[in-house]
């Protein structure tokens, strides 16, 4: 498959695969509430390698809106990268949030003309040009700009890509009063409310020709060119049951009718997404001037509503790690998602944790109405602390036990650990994990007799091991050596 290249494309290689992981420091006095949602202030690229063990193949929807590279100077983001480095500054990013996605997950990024198409390549090789699933238009202007020295730009793009095109499916879109308005029952029929449907072919099937008589007498014949969609049989079958319509006056060209009933519960979302339906660039900025905040690019909450509602269901985990002015986050706890938002900029805290305190409280702005929102919830804040690992690959003094299991039991069952016992961290698929840490981290003959005792495979990290081969294999041990073998 042909692939981006660009000056610098083998640093950011690199990059993507020696980012130091850091100790997470959580911040009490900004936590709000309770709730397992997280709120990371801090470079995104570092957040996300410390974030992976706890959080790989878990996350259901990334929505992502970095800067569009346009040139222009916002006030929180430098968004005038020279090309070669925009493309290096998304490349190990986006290596690193597809690690996060589930099996049936998907990730949704916010673009404009400037980097749209390189970014479609770059995204085709990290997650695969199969995987590709569409370029959504959104409609982020009413007016065209007069003073535009060429076109008036009134649309961005959202790039889609599935974790795996053969598992991920879309959600229907609610069905609207306007859709459902369309259906009538001009003729009482018990089955209820119904809409008449073309039953000519776009095809020419001479079988599929014949004369059809209306109850008035007329006999029509399909246009020049086409066919009827239903074989004379199936067409009788139809009439017999009430499924044809002939006009009031029994005088029209027959008719299908579909009953509401027998349609899908939702509908299939197009590709062009109108800001009638899911906002625009003065909605969005709208909503955050009612919150007491002054932001350059924040996105409407109708229109990640929309994402949300394709890509995920209630409980599901979402992450934005261009947390802007934090309405992914907003938009997600209003629709009962579980998130995870990463922003680098002070702002994270004068701008994000206010505003989520506001959802909280059961603010009213944005889609609250719509989904009935009414307040509840909260949040973990978190910075990023010290390096996990010392310079010398040995481990840094303050990491903690605790944070450790965590990372061993998720590397080991792909779950979170709730409690934590030491040594023994859990039991899981028949396996007994142990950590031995502090004074007693050297795994001996007598450590090993001090361990709760388990019938069969025992898997125990610890930083180093004095037993021989065949004292392994007669206990079902498997070591692994902290902190070479540790997934960070």
């Amino acid at each position: 498959m042909p692939e981006l290249n660009w000056d610098g494309k083998s640093d950011a290689l690199e990059l993507a695969k020696n980012i130091p992981a850091r100790l997470l420091e959580f911040d009490d006095e900004l936590s709000f509430g309770d709730g397992k949602n997280l709120i990371v202030q801090g470079d995104n690229l570092v957040a996300l390698k410390s974030l992976l063990p706890f959080y790989r193949a878990q996350v259901k929807c990334v929505y992502i809106d970095p800067p569009y590279n346009t040139g222009a100077a916002f006030e929180h983001y430098d968004d005038n990268f020279p090309h070669a480095q925009w493309l290096s500054m998304m490349y190990p990013r986006l290596k690193l949030l597809r690690e996060f996605l589930s099996d049936d997950g998907s990730i949704w990024i916010s673009i404009d003309d400037d980097e749209a198409h390189y970014l479609k390549v770059l995204c085709d090789e990290i997650f695969g040009r199969n995987n590709f699933v569409a370029s959504v238009v959104w409609e982020k202007k009413y007016s065209p700009q007069n003073d535009a020295k060429w076109l008036s730009d009134s649309h961005d793009f959202i790039l889609v890509y599935a974790r795996d095109k053969n598992i991920w499916r879309p959600n229907l879109l609610p069905r609207t009063a306007e859709m459902d308005a369309r259906y009538k029952n001009p003729d009482n029929d018990p089955r209820g409310v119904w809409k008449a449907g073309d039953i000519s072919a776009k095809r020419l099937t001479p079988k599929d020709c014949y004369p059809i008589t209306t109850p008035s007498g007329r006999v029509v014949y399909p246009p020049e060119g086409t066919s009827w969609r239903f074989t004379q049989e199936k067409f009788a079958e139809l009439v017999a049951d009430n499924r044809i319509w002939f006009g009031a006056n029994g005088n029209n060209v027959p008719a299908v009718k579909r009953f509401l009933s027998d349609v899908l519960s939702g509908s299939v979302s197009k590709t062009i997404w109108f800001r009638d339906e899911v906002g625009d660039n003065q909605e969005a900025k709208r909503e955050v001037k009612a919150l007491n905040f002054v932001f350059d690019t924040p996105k409407p909450e109708r229109l990640i509503q929309r994402i949300l509602t394709l890509a995920t269901n209630a409980g599901d985990l979402v992450m934005d790690c261009f947390l802007g002015s934090g309405t992914t986050a907003a938009v997600a706890h209003k629709m009962n998602r579980r998130y995870i938002g990463v922003e680098v900029g002070e702002h994270a805290i004068t701008h994000v944790v206010p505003r989520l305190q506001k959802v909280i409280g059961g603010e009213q702005g944005g889609i609250s109405k719509s989904v009935d929102w009414t307040g509840g919830g909260g949040f973990k804040f978190c910075r990023l602390g010290e390096e996990f690992l010392n310079a010398d690959g040995t481990l840094n003094p303050a990491v903690t036990f605790e944070r450790i299991a965590e990372i061993i039991w998720f590397a080991e069952t792909g779950q979170s650990l709730d409690e934590k016992f030491s040594p023994l961290i859990g039991v899981h698929d028949g396996r007994a994990i142990y950590l031995l840490f502090g004074d007693e981290n050297i795994l001996t003959t007598e450590t090993f007799l001090t361990l709760p005792t388990y019938k069969g495979t025992k898997i125990i990290y610890a930083s180093a091991c004095r037993l021989s081969e065949r004292f392994l294999r007669e206990h079902e041990i498997i070591f692994r050596h902290v902190p070479i073998d540790l997934k960070i």
